[in-house]
């Protein structure tokens, strides 16, 4: 398949004639090659470049500041809307199940068909409660809360626009 106005080349590459024609040093078997060499070369840079490096490497910034407002106010409600309506999906079944459980579990205890061993039960209970007493490391838990800070405030506009998106997403 031809193109006006531009010429094929090894590889499936079509170069406008005035490129061709500007390059008299090299032939168009050279040219091929070199243009080849370089999407090589770029792919394997590509390939050795890990998604989460180019996403929160050193030098990143929040990848949505890169857009317009508009866009990222777009992107946060869409975002949060598919995550409030999942939600709402899911905590539908997972109410009915819980509740389902809840009425199912007496009946069954009272019909016989459940024995429970209460002395084990009081003491499982008891392990349970000394180790929220011990509760978790404070440390960590601070510093998720001055990640999530962090975040939010730099993050502004797309938060904004999540939240509201969520709460639609619940609401429908």
């Amino acid at each position: 398949m031809m193109v006006e106005g531009m010429e094929g080349v090894g590889g499936g590459f079509l170069i406008p004639n005035s490129a061709l024609e500007g390059s008299a040093t090299l032939t168009q078997t050279e040219l091929a090659e070199e243009i080849n060499d370089k999407v090589v070369d770029l792919a394997e840079y590509a390939k050795r470049q890990r998604w989460w490096n180019r996403l929160v490497g050193k030098n990143s910034d929040s990848i949505a500041r890169r857009y317009p407002v508009a866009t990222q106010i777009a992107i946060g409600s869409v975002s949060g809307w598919c995550a409030g309506y999942l939600f709402q999906k899911v905590g539908k079944v997972a109410a009915m199940s819980l509740g389902g459980g809840l009425l199912l579990l007496p009946i069954a205890y009272n019909s016989g068909y459940i024995k429970v061993d209460w002395k084990r039960v009081e003491k499982d209970f008891d392990k349970a409660k000394e180790q929220l007493n011990q509760g978790p490391g404070q440390k960590e838990l601070d510093t998720f809360v001055k990640k999530s800070k962090a975040f939010v405030k730099q993050n502004i506009v797309v938060t904004s626009g999540f939240v509201g998106g969520f709460l639609l997403g619940m609401a429908s």
